[in-house]
């Protein structure tokens, strides 16, 4: 069933659909969609230009959600997407085509709006009841948001508790005390994904956090947001950089001489000890500066604040790799790359899912790869899944592809086995 229903009718329909799908013993998932930073619309165009806006992104809404669902306006700029019968793989796709597809430029007030939208993802639990689930979905796309907006979260199903509120609270302390334990004692994880270059050689492996609580793994969306809220993320990144570096260095020990690409958040380059903990790592483990790459988003290399721009400069003459995560999405601008002093350029995933079928998503590939080859970087792709978006990439002449059709991200014990198994082939 489709339809657009306005707010007075949503939880009318939502607890019909939600007693349809527990009937039936069906999953529901649930897409929470908030325009990111839509105040600012109302204040420079009142409201007219801005319910002008809302239509045609709800418009676009109703173009990926089609058949499958039905859209519910929840308030002025948020909306929800109730999905029967589709799976984590699925929703992903279709919170990656959502994006791709709002960051779309429209016309407001003589000039082009380019809007994004957070996105939260959950599906019904045994337990629930119609409001926890859309809170756990409301909860969701917070964490989205959190981490910048224009993106998606995800948070499993779980039996409903108090309130949302102290849901999340209790959530946040409990991975809060993990983390304090974990730093001190060493227990957390880092995991490892490959990226491929079209010869079949490994271009890097991207170091990828990992951490339980209650014997649960923790979204590492949801870990970074604690860490940087309680001010961990520095000592996190410092753990991060150190077992990072020593995995690079036992790469090379057997005979691989793979980069490994680390994450970092904009707390850590606002650190004046970033640059010693930089070099702290390396000497450690005697590794060379480009055995490390560093990934960022866009908007960290335009920073103006000088603590960000000398951490960035310092890591940029030490020799070590720096690398425009997310490109894409957001910040992402061409007039930009000719002044970043990146090695690297990363596709998002939520780009390269729409290929092959979008003929203008490949040809921006293909342009984009040419223009930044000749700025002297590797082109990489994220979340490549099938063998058609492979075969898309390796046209496009993208330099790298990473993604499940290649691995998923493996401890550093199973890496090495991966890395031997494909030597011996």
């Amino acid at each position: 069933m489709t339809g657009f229903h306005l707010r007075s009718a949503a939880p009318r329909v939502v607890a019909r659909l939600f007693v349809e799908a527990e009937q039936a013993g069906a999953s529901l998932c649930v897409l929470w969609l908030d325009l990111d930073r839509f105040r600012q619309v109302n204040d420079s165009f009142g409201y007219a230009e801005a319910d002008a806006v809302i239509a045609r992104v709800a418009g676009r809404f109703r173009s990926v959600v089609g058949e499958r669902g039905t859209l519910l306006r929840m308030g002025s700029d948020e909306f929800v997407a109730l999905l029967p019968a589709v799976d984590t793989p699925d929703a992903e796709r279709m919170a990656g085509r959502l994006l791709a597809l709002i960051d779309q430029p429209m016309p407001l007030g003589g000039m082009l709006f380019r809007p994004a939208v957070s996105i939260g993802i959950t599906w019904r639990h045994a337990a629930d009841d119609p409001l926890s689930l859309l809170e756990r979905a409301d909860r969701a796309m917070s964490e989205a948001k959190a981490q910048g907006g224009n993106r998606f979260a995800v948070i499993a199903a779980e039996p409903p508790r108090a309130t949302s509120g102290a849901r999340a609270a209790r959530q946040d302390l409990e991975i809060e005390g993990v983390l304090h334990v974990s730093l001190a004692t060493g227990d957390l994880e880092l995991h490892y994904q490959p990226i491929i270059r079209q010869d079949g050689s490994v271009e890097a492996v991207e170091a990828l956090m990992r951490c339980a609580v209650g014997g649960r793994q923790v979204s590492p969306l949801q870990l970074v947001a604690v860490a940087e809220k309680t001010g961990l993320i520095v000592r996190l990144g410092e753990w991060i950089l150190l077992q990072g570096a020593r995995c690079a260095a036992r790469l090379r020990e057997q005979g691989y001489r793979t980069k490994v690409a680390i994450n970092v958040s904009r707390l850590q380059l606002c650190s004046a000890s970033f640059l010693s903990v930089l070099h702290a790592a390396l000497i450690c483990t005697r590794l060379p500066a480009d055995a490390i790459e560093l990934e960022l988003t866009e908007s960290l290399f335009m920073d103006v604040s000088p603590v960000v721009q000398a951490n960035l400069r310092g890591a940029h003459e030490a020799g070590v790799g720096l690398a425009i995560d997310d490109f894409g999405t957001g910040y992402s601008s061409l007039a930009n790359l000719k002044d970043l002093p990146a090695t690297k350029l990363k596709f998002d995933r939520a780009f390269i899912s729409e290929l092959p079928d979008d003929r203008r998503a490949f040809l921006i590939l293909g342009a984009i790869t040419r223009l930044a080859g000749e700025l002297g970087m590797v082109v990489v792709a994220e979340g490549v899944e099938t063998a058609e978006q492979l075969a898309a990439c390796e046209a496009a002449q993208v330099d790298a592809t990473q993604g499940f059709l290649h691995a998923r991200p493996m401890s550093e014990e199973a890496l090495l086995l991966w890395m031997r198994t494909r030597r011996t082939r």
